[in-house]
This record gives structure tokens, C-alpha cells and sequence, in this order.
């Protein structure tokens, strides 16, 4: 199934994003439904709620006087931590328990407002963000839940800022208009996002790619997207991943690039790569047939030496291609030396984007890429190896050291 998380400051606008996309298909969960439900009466939660903060927080009824616990821990952040150790725990088992019925092609739409500041982002698919501005939350709150500006500033205070949730966002539908504009972008990601990414997980397949070898200039945002997703990626696997680094063009600051974001992961063995395909297939990236090993080099020419797995993304808006290799092996040696080469040499980086350039002109067209992918490997081996096997030496160079836990793990 396709997991989404969504969340959304409060007065952003989630309710309406959720309460569509469940019109349009999703099984959507609602962590504040969820909430309230486990702090019922009767429940092992409310009764944990009352032992922490005494029983004047029950109304009349026995229920829990949600105004007067609210005034409580939104002034007080330690108060608010105390509840959130009872309260999210519950919440996320009960979540667990609608998602388990789920089937594959289901898409799962988890809202959770509280969703970056308990760190849950990387167990999603996706995250989709519903952003406002702050000055057109404060003026919702106070036209239509009759709240004064201070208080609805203090609530704005108590969550994650605006930046830090945007920042965990894979996806940020801006609310800063009116209704229907809102539901026109929610429609348009479920229709050209959402379902043919929760039909490529179905099927085991990565997404189509329909773009050539274009250039596009350097992007800020590409070492984000790469901590995302290399996030989701360490969960998927944590017994079999070692590291996730990313490589590639999109790894280097400045240099122009193909709009695609390359990761290694470093496992033990080809036997852990291979136990953990189903993981990472699941995860969002599946294996792609026939992609065994990389081009040996002159200094280490067999064949054997350079063999690795590969998958791509099944998201049709994010394209990712994940080499997994083992530790201390000379292809993973080589994809972080080329990063690193690129990233401390201007003239390095440079040549490589002269000769992507012209590579590029020459395989333009939806046709070209492989034929443009195939074209660079000559430079890598001739031109490229020579180059930073020599900076390696001279500026002694070495790749990260957990090769040491990849030999524990094959010891295991």
C-alpha cells in the first residue's frame, strides 16, 4: 500500500485536504479522531490522563474537559510533553491497527498534526504538507473558532515553525486562496501523483521516466530530498543497511545535473542486498532487472569485484536510482571518491560538466538517456579515474569507516 503522512500547522487547511482525499479514495486515519477516541471514558488512557494531571480535568460528565487541559499545555511545554507520552503512543497503535487492514494499491492517508514534531516522517511514502501563512491562520482562528489573536498565536507556538515543517515536506500544498483552489491541488497530486505511485507498488515496478538527459542548474533542495529519503530508506532495511550516502551530480554544490537523485547503500554482502530487495521494493524502490554491476576500472578489472543491485523510485515525481553496494568495494569506493573529487576540485567539477553538456546535445529526447548514461562511461574510466585516483593519493583521500561494521555483519 501507498503510506502518506499529512499534517499541516493548525488553521492550514489539513482537514479539508484529508476529508478529500478520503472522497477521492484514500483510507484516510485521523490521528485527532484517534485522539479523542483513546482518551474515552472507561479507557486506559484517560485514566493515565487523570493520574498525571489530577481530576479537575474532567467535566461533569467524566469526560475529559479538553478547554482546561488545552489552557494547560499549551503554556507550559513540559505539561504538553507529558501528555504527548501518553496520548501518541495510543494513538499510533490504533493508526497501526486501520492501516494493517489495508490492501495492496490502497492509498493510506495518515493526518497527523503533530506528524514532524514526533519525527514520523520517514515512515511514510510520502509527507504532504498543508502550509498557510501565519498571519492567514491567526485571522481563520479567530473568524471562525473565536479565539483572540494571543491565543491563537500561542497554539501556532506550541507546533513545529512554518520552515521546519515545510523542510520535512516531500510535497506543500500552499492554502493561501480560496476552497476550490486548495481542492484543485489536491485532485491534481491524486490524479498525476498519488495513484500512479500507489500503482507502481503494486505492480513491483519503477516509475516511467519521460525525459530526456536535460540539465537543469544545481538545486538546493536536492541534498534535502537525498536526507529524506535516504531516512526512509535506513528504516526500510536496518538490519541490512549499513549507510546511505548521497552520490552522484545532485551531490555536488553548483554543478548542473539531470533532475534525478543517486544513493548509495552500503550492506555486507550481495546476500544482504538480496534479502532486503522485498524491503526496500516495499519501501518504494524496486529492484530493477538486469542492473547487476558497474563498469570495472583498469586498476581492478574483474568483473566479479564491481557487482552491485539496483533499484529505482516507483514515485513518479521524486526519480531516484539507489545503488547498493557493498562496503569497501571498489565500486562503492568509487562513487564517493568521484563525489568527493567533484566536491573539492572547481576544475574537476568543471570538466565533468562540459563533457555532461555535450553528451547531453548529442542524446537530447526521451530515447537518449540510456544511450547518454551509456556515452559517459569511457570519460569515467579514462579521463575521470586517472585524475582522482591521483587527488586521492595526494590529499589522502578515505572513504567513511564503517567498513569495520560491515565485517561484523558478515561474521553474523
Amino acid at each position: 500500500m501507498l503510506k502518506i503522512g499529512l499534517t499541516g500547522g493548525i488553521a492550514s487547511g489539513k482537514s479539508l485536504v484529508a476529508a478529500r482525499l478520503r472522497e477521492l479514495g484514500a483510507i484516510l486515519v485521523d490521528a485527532d479522531l484517534l485522539a479523542r477516541e483513546v482518551v474515552e471514558p472507561g479507557t486506559p488512557g484517560l485514566t493515565r490522563v487523570v493520574e498525571a494531571f489530577g481530576p479537575e480535568i474532567l467535566d461533569s460528565h467524566g469526560r475529559l474537559d479538553r478547554p482546561k487541559l488545552g489552557a494547560i499545555v499549551f503554556h507550559d511545554p513540559s505539561q504538553r510533553e507529558v501528555l504527548n507520552g501518553i496520548v501518541h503512543p495510543l494513538v499510533r497503535e490504533a493508526a497501526g491497527a486501520v492501516v494493517s487492514g489495508a490492501g495492496p494499491g490502497d492509498i493510506v492517508v495518515q493526518d497527523i498534526p503533530l506528524l514532524v514534531e514526533t519525527g514520523q516522517g520517514s515512515t511514510f511514502h510520502l509527507v504532504v504538507v498543508v502550509d498557510a501563512p501565519e498571519k492567514v491562520r491567526v485571522q481563520r482562528m479567530v473568524d471562525f473558532r473565536a479565539m483572540t489573536p494571543d491565543d491563537a498565536r500561542a497554539r501556532i507556538a506550541a507546533q513545529a515553525t512554518r520552515e521546519e515543517r515545510n523542510a520535512a515536506a516531500d510535497v506543500v500544498l500552499v492554502n493561501d486562496g480560496d476552497r476550490a483552489e486548495l481542492l484543485a491541488k489536491v485532485e491534481a497530486l491524486w490524479t498525476d501523483r498519488l495513484l500512479p505511485f500507489a500503482e507502481n507498488l503494486r505492480r513491483g515496478t519503477r516509475a516511467e521516466r519521460h525525459v530526456g538527459p536535460v540539465m537543469t542548474p544545481s538545486n538546493s533542495e536536492w541534498s534535502r530530498q537525498a536526507d529524506r529519503l535516504a531516512a526512509r530508506i535506513a528504516v526500510a532495511a536496518p538490519h541490512q543497511i549499513l549507510a546511505v550516502d548521497h552520490i552522484g551530480s545532485t551531490s555536488v554544490p553548483g554543478l548542473a545535473a539531470k533532475d534525478v537523485i543517486d544513493l548509495q547503500v552500503a550492506v555486507a554482502d550481495l546476500e544482504a542486498a538480496d534479502v532486503m530487495a522485498d524491503q526496500l521494493t516495499a519501501a518504494g524502490f524496486p529492484a530493477v532487472p538486469g542492473a547487476t554491476r558497474d563498469t570495472p576500472k583498469p586498476t581492478q578489472p574483474d568483473p566479479a569485484e564491481w557487482q552491485k543491485r539496483f533499484h529505482a523510485s516507483a514515485d513518479p515525481g521524486r526519480p531516484v536510482n539507489l545503488h547498493v553496494r557493498v562496503a569497501g568495494s571498489p565500486g562503492w569506493r568509487y562513487a564517493l571518491l568521484f563525489r568527493d573529487w567533484l566536491r573539492s576540485e572547481p576544475s574537476a567539477m568543471a570538466l565533468y560538466e562540459a563533457q555532461k553538456r555535450t553528451l547531453a546535445t548529442t542524446f537530447a529526447g526521451e530515447s537518449g538517456t540510456a544511450a547518454y548514461a551509456d556515452a559517459k562511461e569511457p570519460w569515467f574510466t579514462d579521463v575521470a579515474w586517472p585524475l582522482m585516483d591521483e587527488w586521492a593519493k595526494r590529499t589522502g583521500w578515505l572513504p567513511p569507516s564503517y567498513i569495520s561494521s560491515a565485517e561484523g555483519k558478515r561474521g553474523q
